[in-house]
């Protein structure tokens, strides 16, 4: 599977891609409907001192998921990363290089004016806390922080947008930035499905295995003819929204061959999670995953005609016309 990233350093109504290659679609990644502003995806900085303050007052929507008003900063803001938790959480501890879910205001010190928050979308951040895929702000200052917390944070330039600011957004290159982040979850390596259990009594279809420990679930291809029209069941049945065909989602998942079984792709080998637009991918990724809820996970069977056809990735294994196996797990919605 061809995978291509949209690095974005500011977190904005954006979307980290990944391409499953679709011979009708472009190769080229796309950003969402959303302006965000970006910046360098790297940074020479070196760590920040991480300090208490001085930090702006929360003034109102002061409850964990609800968009906080606040206040303009007073007197010079710190030239390091001031950090502080409002509400401690309960959940898992967030590591760098995790992907976090958030939702998020970000304001100018100096002026209280707001230029981003996740909150008026109602749809919360989904970004992998990785050097290159968001400002070293955010790295520095929710990494060991638990899910269910509310963070405020200052970020100066040198570990927001630098000296060349961002003048899409409205931020100078002198601009010290106020966030407030609402930890909603995180996922890494080791994440898995979660929900109840689906029989798979169909003999003709291959069994997946319900292994919930972060490993990869075994793919068994039972003998006999590929079903020729797609096919997509709960393995796992989650309790979260439903997939649209619009959404971008993050997944682990597996693929081998009907032919023989071979694995061709895992997220699992590569121990790093993959995030993508349904729009952006093979069509029997996309049909397969309309409709099935974040939590699960789904076997999907691509026949030819809506997989790879005669066309398949370069040195990918799958040979014309090969019908496809996955699980895949729908850890998040975008």
């Amino acid at each position: 599977m061809r995978r291509r990233s949209l690095l974005i350093a500011v977190p904005a109504g954006f979307a980290t891609l990944a391409a499953c290659g679709d011979n009708n679609k472009s190769d080229s990644a796309k950003a969402s409907d959303s302006a965000s502003p970006s910046a360098s995806a790297t940074s020479a900085a070196p760590p920040p001192k991480i300090v208490d303050g001085p930090l702006p007052a929360v003034t109102a929507g002061t409850t964990f998921g609800k968009k906080p008003t606040v206040a303009k900063g007073t007197g010079d803001p710190s030239k390091q990363l001031a950090v502080k938790t409002l509400i401690a959480g309960s959940g898992k501890t967030v590591a760098e290089n995790d992907y976090i879910q958030a939702h998020y205001l970000g304001q100018i010190w100096d002026t209280a004016k707001v230029f981003d928050n996740s909150y008026d979308r109602k749809t919360a951040l989904l970004i992998q806390l990785a050097q290159g895929s968001i400002i070293d702000g955010w790295r520095y200052a929710l990494a060991g922080k638990k899910v269910g917390s509310r963070v405020i944070f200052s970020v100066p330039p040198t570990w927001g947008y630098g000296t060349s600011g961002n003048a899409q957004a409205g931020i100078k290159g002198t601009d010290t930035l106020v966030f407030v982040a609402d930890i909603q979850n995180t996922f890494n390596a080791s994440s898995s499905a979660k929900g109840t259990n689906v029989a798979q009594s169909d003999a003709s279809l291959p069994k997946v295995g319900t292994n919930t420990d972060g490993k990869a679930p075994s793919i068994d291809v039972p003998k006999g003819d590929a079903p020729t029209k797609l096919v997509s069941k709960y393995v796992i049945e989650g309790d979260g929204e439903e997939v649209t065909a619009d959404s971008s989602v993050l997944v682990q998942y597996k693929g081998v061959l009907w032919d023989g079984g071979k694995e061709f792709d895992s997220t699992y080998g590569r121990k790093a999670l993959t995030s993508f637009s349904l729009q952006q991918v093979v069509k029997g990724w996309a049909q397969g995953l309309t409709g099935k809820k974040v939590g699960s996970r789904v076997l999907i069977v691509i026949p030819p005609k809506l997989g790879y056809g005669d066309n398949p990735p370069p040195n990918s294994g799958i040979k014309k016309d090969s019908v496809l196996v996955f699980s895949v797990d729908i850890l998040a919605k975008m």
